[in-house]
């Protein structure tokens, strides 16, 4: 390269990409997705749940300020963590199954990239026109009056869609309707207010203008994908021994020798990621399975057969070019790879509900005093400490009694009573401290230590619990 001539340039400017609208079996199913989902989002945050007076009403609710999730009738408890860690495990074991069977079938319908920026095309599409009416926009240099129109009107819609994105997210972490009209009078704390302005900023940018990019460059699942698929994995696919050579529709002697493909580029542009399928399977593809529409509606208006493309596996293509019939849908879905997912998603599933069923209402956790370990008081008896954290999961006061299984010798007392039992206000977790004493020449020598069970009892109901520790101290 001369000295002349300027340096090529690494950074390629993105060129924007304005989808034709289609219709048909796949795209009725993104609808339908897409508004289960979106609704779903934005209404759960208001449904009500009856819990008791000193527990929110919320059915949904990440109570971060009191370290609570609450589910409809589960909660969830800081030291329960493992659940939330177990749902995490179950996402990405699901994710992994459906990625197997069918590709990026994930990325193509229930992606929340994916299902606000069809809603963000939607909009634009109602406002500016479908896609040749957008192109013209956009190639526009003059920015006049209804230019300039259209593009505020889009951008107040989406700016409003973000609002309301980050106005739902905030609902999951506050009463609904308490933080809703702070919002509105200027009272909600200033996090609040925050967070809505990221998350509309990001739905905004990412909806509106990044749309494709984030899956391409922002989002690592494309490049982990193929780690999860192999050649019995259904993905949408172009039938290259049926459409080739590509050629236009024509009745002219010779057309017969041409393949289905009349290169209309209908797939092409109903593609919200702006690539060919035709030129194989690429990284960009989200598996939205639009230009499965799009080719089928030409293939019908031609009176050729539908499925030039379509959801297949490459070990069907290949028997397919060979004049085989071509595997069973469940064949490709239920084999060895997608059977062990499944199995370990049952089985983490399964262990979350027993965890779930057999949790108690009532827990304790004991921490003995370490320094010192014991106490010899001026009778010639021993006394340890402990530090006892009562839960009571009930939505109302409970009274707890305390008592000690061990030596016979010993005797339980409670800090600031003369009683064993202390009062739990309802869904909390009190502090107890807890004395055990053991009388003169009956505590265990100086190198060992006695078991003891510390046991917990609900007066109400009568449900128990207990925690091991152990007493430590030297005989007199």
């Amino acid at each position: 390269m001369s000295d002349s001539e300027p340096a090529p340039s690494l950074y390629a400017a993105r060129e924007p990409i304005f989808p034709r609208r289609v219709s048909g079996a796949f795209r009725n199913l993104k609808w339908y997705i897409m508004a289960v989902t979106l609704g779903i989002y934005y209404l759960t945050p208001w449904i009500r749940w009856d819990r008791g007076s000193s527990l929110p009403d919320q059915a949904v609710l990440l109570d971060l300020a009191n370290r609570r999730f609450y589910f409809f009738w589960i909660e969830i408890w800081p030291h329960e963590f493992y659940f939330v860690a177990g749902l995490l495990i179950m996402a990405g074991l699901g994710l992994f199954l459906f990625t197997s069977a069918l590709g990026r079938v994930w990325c193509g319908y229930a992606c929340p990239q994916t299902v606000w920026t069809d809603l963000f095309i939607l909009v634009e599409r109602w406002i500016e026109g479908d896609r040749n009416a957008r192109l013209r926009l956009h190639r526009q240099k003059k920015m006049d009056f209804r230019k300039a129109r259209l593009r505020v009107t889009k951008w107040v819609a989406w700016f409003l869609i973000g609002l309301a994105t980050g106005g739902a997210w905030v609902f999951y972490f506050a009463d609904a309707p308490t933080l809703a009209y702070d919002l509105v009078t200027g009272n909600a704390h200033p996090i609040a207010y925050s967070t809505m302005l990221v998350l509309t900023a990001t739905t905004f940018l990412f909806g509106g203008f990044a749309r494709e990019q984030i899956c391409i460059y922002a989002c690592p699942w494309p490049r982990i994908q193929a780690a999860m698929m192999d050649e019995d994995t259904l993905t949408v696919g172009y039938r290259e021994w049926r459409g080739e050579p590509r050629g236009k529709a024509s009745k002219a002697p010779g057309a017969e020798a041409k393949g289905d493909c009349i290169d209309c580029m209908a797939c092409v542009n109903v593609c919200p990621m702006g690539i060919d399928i035709r030129d194989g399977q690429q990284m960009e593809c989200i598996t939205c399975a639009l230009c499965i529409d799009a080719c089928d509606d030409v293939m019908e208006k031609l009176g050729r057969p539908r499925g030039l493309i379509d959801y297949m596996a490459a070990s069907d293509e290949a028997a397919e070019r060979e004049g085989k019939p071509s595997k069973s849908v469940w064949k490709h879905i239920f084999r060895p790879r997608t059977i062990m997912y499944t199995s370990l998603w049952s089985l983490v599933g399964v262990g979350l509900l027993f965890a779930l069923f057999i949790r108690s209402d009532i827990e304790l956790t004991v921490a003995p005093e370490r320094n010192p370990t014991y106490v010899t008081l001026s009778d010639g008896s021993i006394r340890n400490t402990y530090d006892v954290r009562l839960r009571n999961k009930h939505g109302e006061d409970r009274v707890f009694k305390l008592s000690i299984k061990g030596d016979p010798a010993m005797r339980l007392q409670l800090e600031g009573t003369v009683y064993h039992s202390v009062n739990v206000p309802a869904d909390t977790a009190l502090l107890q401290r807890v004395y055990i004493v053991s009388s003169k020449g009956s505590a265990p020598s100086q190198t060992d230590t006695t078991p003891v069970r510390i046991w917990v009892e609900d007066l109400i109901n009568g449900e128990r619990a207990y925690k091991d520790t152990s007493f430590n101290g030297k005989g007199n």
